[in-house]
C-alpha cells in the first residue's frame, strides 16, 4: 500500500476560521440518522481573504449545503471523503449541513455508534467528523447547543453536554429535547446518548453551596451495580475541591456506561461516557481492584473537567498536557484514598514494565510527539503515565504550597483556551519562582535516562562519596541526548538501619535525612561529611525520576534496604532487584542446562518479608511478588523465554516448598472473620491472603488443592472467588475444570464476570492453551466487536500466557496476526492496540524475531489496511533496518 504520510507538530498553523456557535440537531430513525448542524463561522484575522472553508467528515452522506440560508450547487463546493470544501465565503457566515449517518453499522465505535442498542459516542481525538462536517481539531472551541428528536418508548433517555433547557412531546408522538452547554468546547469533548437506561440519582453541594444534581446511568438490569460508582463522583468532587480549589461548574453532572467503548471512559463536559468495566460493582462481581479501578477512572474522568475541558490542548501533540496531568491527579487521588505507598509501587510498575519498553521499541517517543500518521496510536503509556511522572517531578521541585499556587495560575491564565505543555511549564515557573528551563527536555526528548552510579567510603574522613553518569539510549529519530533535569532523591542507611542526616561538602549543617540531588550534567559528583560509620545508599527514593538505575548493591545490601529502608517503596524495590539478580542467575543455568537452585539466605530474606510486623498486608503481598515477565523480558538481551520461563517456574515452586508453613500460616491469619468490607485494612488482607494461596498451589498437593476448592465454594465474594479460581488456573487438575464451569453457570448473565473467566483461560499456562482459546473465539459470549470481550481473551493471551503465546512453532503469533487482520477491517483501534504484542519482536532470540517480523510483513501486506495499524507495523520493520 502507499505510504501513509504523516503530520508533523513543526506545520501547525492557527485556524483560518473560528466557529462562535453551533446548533446541532439529531433525528434518530431506526434506518437512519439525520444530523443538522448549523455553523457561526468567522474568520481569523490572520487568514486570506481567499482561504476556503475547509471542515472535516468522513463516512457522511451530504444531503444539503447552505451559506447563509442559500443553498449551494456542487460547483460551490468540493466534497471529496475526508472533507467538504466551501468555496468563496465571507468573513462572517452561517453554515448550514444535513447529513446522513449509519451508527448502526459504525464498528469502529468512533462518531455516533450503537451499544446494546442505545445511541452513544466516542469523539476524541477526531471522531465529531464521522458525525458532522466540522473544523474538527481541538483549538477551534465553540458554545454547543444539542437537540435530539427520538422515539420515548425506546429511548426514554436522550442526553448532550451542558444543561437541559427544553423538552417537548411532538405531534407524532415523538420527543424533542434541547441540552444547551455555555461553556466553550472543542469538538472532541461533544457527547450524545439515547436508551433505555437504568438511574441511579444523588446530589452534591458545592463548596460554594450549589447544589449538583448527580445522575449515573447504567443499562437496564444493571441498576444495583452503580452505588460504588456514585460514591466514587462525590469523593472525586470533594477532593478536587479541597486539594485543588476546582469547583463544578454545571448544574448536573451525568455519567453513562455502555458495555462497547474502546477506551476505558470520556471525559466529554458534563456528560461522561464510561466502559461499564469502570462503573459497575458489587462485592458479589467485582474485585477489590476492581473497586479501586472504578474510583480512579471516575475520579480520572471528573477531573478532567478542569484539566482537559475549562483548560484543554490546542493540538494532539499537547495530548500529555491533559492526560499526563490528569494522570497524577487521580493518582494522588487514589492514594489519598486507599495506601500510598501500595498505589505507589502499582504505578512504578506500569512505568518499569510496559512504558519502559515502549521508550526502548520501534515506536518511542518523547511524551510530547512531533510527528503522527494516526493520533490514535499516541494515547500511550509514555503520554499518559510518563507524562505523569514529570507532573510529579515539577510538584516535588517547587514542593506543595508553590505547586498548589503555580496549578491555579495555570488554571486562571488558561480557563477557557486551548493550550501548549510550554503555557503548562511557563505558569509552573511563574508560580513556583524556579528555572526549568532543562526541564523541558523531558517532554522533546524520547527514551528512558539511564543513571550509572558509584560510591566510595572513607573511614578516615567520614566521607560518602557518590558519582552519578546520566545517559539515554538513541531512539528512533534521536540518535543524540542532552542531558536531563533528574531530581535524584537520596538517603544514607546506617548498619543499625537509621537514617544518617545529611550534610554536603561545603554546607555549614545538616539538612534533614533525606536529600533531592539536581542531577543537571552528563556527570555529578556529591560528597557527604560527617558520615560515621559506612552507609548503604537508599537511591531514588519513591520514584522520584522515571529513569534506569546502575547501582552494583551486593546481595547483603540488597537484603538490609529490604529490611530496614525507611522509604517503603524503595524497601519493595530492593527485593524486586535482589529477586531479579537470582532469576537472572537461575536463566542462565536454565539456558546451560544446569541445576537450579536457591540459596538460604534468599528463602530467609522472603520469610522474613512475609511476616515482617512493619508493613501492612499489600505492603508485604507486593514483597514476595516475583517481578513480572515483562519487566525482566527487558533485561535480557534476545531472551531465551523457555529458559526464562523455566527459573520463573522454579523459583516460585521453590519458594512454595520452602515456605510453605510460613504462606499457610499469612493465609490463615489474614481469613477474615466478617462479612466483606471495602476498607485499605480489608484490601491489604485479601490481597496478602490470596497471594499466599497462589503459592502454596505451586505444590499442587492435594490439601492445598482442597484449601481453594473451599474458599471457591465458600467465598462470598469476587475477590476470594477470583482468587481462588486464579490459584488453581495453572494446574492441570480435575478441579479447576469443575471450578471454571461453575464460575461461568454462576455469573453467566453478568458480561464483565464473564470477561474474568476469558482473561483466566486466556492466561493459563497449562499445557494446551491456544487450542482451548481457539475453542473460546466460538463461545456465544464471545464477540470480536466488542472490545472487552478482544481485551479478556486475545488481548490476555497475548500479554500474559508467555509459554503458548511465545511457543517455538509460531503458532501462537499466527493466531495473534489473524485475529489482528480480521479486527483492522471491523475496529482499526482496537486491532493496533494488540499489534504491540508483536512489534517488541527485538527482546527475543533470532528464531522467535525472525518468526514475528514473518507475521508482521504479512500485516503489512493487507489489502486496505488502516493507518492505525499501518504506522504501527511500518515503524516495527523499519527497526528492523
Amino acid at each position: 500500500m502507499e505510504d501513509k504520510q504523516p503530520v508533523y507538530l513543526k506545520d501547525y498553523q492557527s485556524p483560518k476560521f473560528t466557529i462562535n456557535k453551533v446548533n446541532l440537531h439529531f433525528e434518530l430513525n431506526e434506518d437512519k440518522t439525520i444530523v443538522t448542524s448549523i455553523l457561526d463561522i468567522e474568520r481569523t484575522k490572520d487568514a486570506s481573504k481567499s482561504d476556503s472553508l475547509i471542515l472535516d467528515g468522513e463516512d457522511l452522506i451530504l444531503k444539503s449545503v447552505q451559506v447563509d440560508g442559500n443553498a449551494l450547487s456542487e460547483n460551490e463546493y468540493n466534497l471529496t471523503k475526508k472533507s467538504l470544501t466551501i468555496l468563496n465565503v465571507p468573513d462572517k457566515f452561517i453554515v448550514e449541513t444535513v447529513v446522513e449517518i449509519d451508527p448502526d453499522n459504525n464498528t469502529s465505535l468512533n462518531g455516533l455508534y450503537r451499544s446494546q442498542g442505545n445511541y452513544c459516542t466516542q469523539c476524541e481525538p477526531q471522531g465529531f467528523r464521522r458525525i458532522t462536517y466540522y473544523i474538527d481539531r481541538p483549538d477551534v472551541m465553540a458554545k454547543f447547543t444539542t437537540s435530539i428528536t427520538s422515539d420515548p418508548k425506546k429511548y426514554p433517555f436522550a442526553l448532550s453536554n451542558g444543561n437541559l433547557v427544553g423538552e417537548k412531546t411532538l405531534e407524532d408522538g415523538r420527543r424533542w429535547v434541547m441540552w444547551e452547554d455555555p461553556f466553550l468546547k472543542p469538538s472532541y469533548l461533544f457527547a450524545l446518548v439515547a436508551g433505555d437506561f437504568d438511574l441511579l440519582t444523588d446530589k452534591f453541594t458545592t463548596m460554594s453551596g450549589r447544589e449538583v444534581d448527580l445522575h449515573v446511568y447504567v443499562e437496564k438490569g444493571f441498576g444495583d451495580q452503580a452505588d460504588h460508582a456514585m460514591l466514587s463522583i462525590k469523593h472525586s468532587m470533594k477532593w478536587d475541591e479541597e486539594v485543588y480549589g476546582r469547583e463544578y461548574d454545571l448544574d448536573i453532572y451525568m455519567l453513562v456506561a455502555v458495555s462497547d467503548f474502546n477506551m476505558g471512559a470520556m471525559e466529554n463536559k458534563g456528560l461522561n461516557i464510561f466502559n461499564t468495566q469502570y462503573v459497575l460493582g458489587v462485592p458479589e462481581t467485582a474485585t477489590d481492584k476492581d473497586f479501586i479501578a472504578i474510583e480512579e477512572v471516575i475520579g480520572h474522568e471528573y477531573f478532567h473537567n478542569w484539566s482537559g475541558n475549562r483548560v484543554t490542548v490546542r493540538d494532539w501533540f499537547q495530548l500529555s498536557l491533559k492526560e499526563g496531568l490528569t494522570i497524577f491527579r487521580d493518582q494522588s487521588f487514589t492514594a489519598d484514598m486507599t495506601n500510598h505507598a501500595v498505589k505507589r509501587i502499582d504505578d512504578v510498575g506500569i512505568i518499569q514494565s510496559a512504558q519502559f519498553a515502549e521508550d526502548a521499541g520501534p515506536s518511542a517517543h518523547p511524551v510530547r510527539p512531533d510527528h503522527y500518521i494516526e493520533m490514535n496510536n499516541f494515547y500511550t503509556l509514555t503520554v499518559y503515565h510518563k507524562g505523569a511522572e514529570l507532573i510529579r517531578m515539577m510538584s516535588n521541585l517547587l514542593g506543595p504550597e508553590k505547586f498548589r499556587k503555580a496549578m491555579d495560575l495555570y488554571f486562571n491564565r488558561h480557563d477557557g483556551q486551548a493550550v501548549t505543555t510550554e503555557d503548562f511549564v511557563k505558569a509552573m515557573e511563574d508560580g513556583g519562582d524556579i528555572d526549568l528551563t532543562q526541564f523541558r527536555l523531558w517532554y522533546t526528548q524520547s527514551g528512558t535516562p539511564q543513571l550509572q552510579l558509584s560510591s566510595s567510603y572513607d573511614q578516615t574522613a567520614k566521607t560518602f562519596t557518590l558519582e552519578v553518569l546520566q545517559s539515554c539510549p538513541a531512539t528512533p529519530g534521536q540518535k543524540n541526548k542532552q542531558p536531563f533535569h533528574i531530581p535524584l532523591s537520596i538517603a544514607l542507611i546506617d548498619p543499625q538501619g537509621c537514617e544518617v542526616p545529611l550534610q554536603l561538602e561545603g554546607e555549614v549543617e545538616q539538612v534533614g535525612n533525606e536529600r533531592v540531588l539536581d542531577i543537571k550534567q552528563k556527570h555529578e559528583k556529591f560528597v557527604f561529611v560527617n558520615v560515621n560509620q559506612k552507609p548503604v545508599p537508599s537511591l531514588l527514593r519513591h520514584f522520584s525520576a522515571p529513569v534506569k538505575l546502575d547501582y552494583k548493591y551486593d546481595d547483603k545490601e540488597l537484603i538490609f534496604l529490604f529490611k530496614h529502608d525507611s522509604d517503603d517503596y524503595n524497601r519493595w524495590y530492593a527485593g524486586q532487584v535482589y529477586m531479579t539478580k537470582h532469576l537472572m542467575r537461575l536463566t542462565d543455568a536454565a539456558k546451560n542446562g544446569e541445576t537450579l537452585s536457591l540459596p538460604s539466605e534468599f528463602i530467609d530474606s522472603i520469610r522474613n518479608a512475609l511476616h515482617s510486623r512493619d508493613l501492612d498486608g499489600g505492603l508485604i503481598a507486593r514483597a514476595v511478588t516475583l517481578p513480572p515477565m515483562d519487566y525482566l523480558i527487558q533485561l535480557i538481551d534476545e531472551v531465551d523465554v523457555d529458559a526464562l520461563s523455566a527459573a520463573y517456574d522454579f523459583m516460585r515452586k521453590d519458594m512454595s516448598d520452602k515456605l510453605h508453613d510460613d504462606f499457610w500460616m499469612q493465609y490463615q491469619y489474614n481469613q477474615e472473620p466478617r462479612e466483606y468490607t471495602y476498607s485499605v485494612h480489608g484490601i491489604a488482607q485479601r490481597s496478602l491472603k490470596n497471594v499466599c494461596l497462589n503459592y502454596l498451589l505451586e505444590s499442587t498437593n492435594q490439601a492445598d488443592v482442597d484449601l481453594a476448592v473451599d474458599q471457591f465454594e465458600k467465598a462470598q465474594h469476587m475477590t476470594d472467588q477470583i482468587g481462588a479460581l486464579s490459584a488453581l488456573n495453572n494446574i492441570d487438575v480435575s478441579a479447576r475444570d469443575k471450578a471454571l464451569s461453575d464460575f461461568y453457570e454462576k455469573f453467566q448473565n453478568q458480561p464483565l464476570v464473564v470477561d474474568k473467566w476469558f482473561a483466566l483461560q486466556a492466561s493459563s499456562s497449562i499445557d494446551g492453551a491456544l487450542t482451548q482459546i481457539k475453542g473460546l473465539m466460538d463461545h456465544p459470549d464471545f464477540s470480536i466487536k466488542n472490545p472487552n470481550k478482544v481485551r479478556s481473551l486475545i488481548g490476555s493471551y497475548a500479554r500474559f500466557n508467555y509459554k503458548s503465546f511465545h511457543a517455538i512453532d509460531g503458532t501462537g503469533y499466527q493466531f495473534l496476526r489473524e485475529q489482528i487482520m480480521v479486527l483492522d477491517d471491523i475496529n482499526p483501534q482496537m486491532a493496533a492496540r494488540l499489534v504491540g504484542s508483536l512489534t517488541q519482536w527485538h527482546q527475543f532470540d533470532k528464531n522467535r524475531q525472525k518468526m514475528m517480523i514473518g507475521e508482521l510483513e504479512i500485516i503489512l501486506n493487507k489489502e486496505g489496511l488502516s493507518g492505525d495499524v499501518y504506522e504501527l507495523v511500518k515503524q516495527s520493520l523499519e527497526f528492523v533496518k
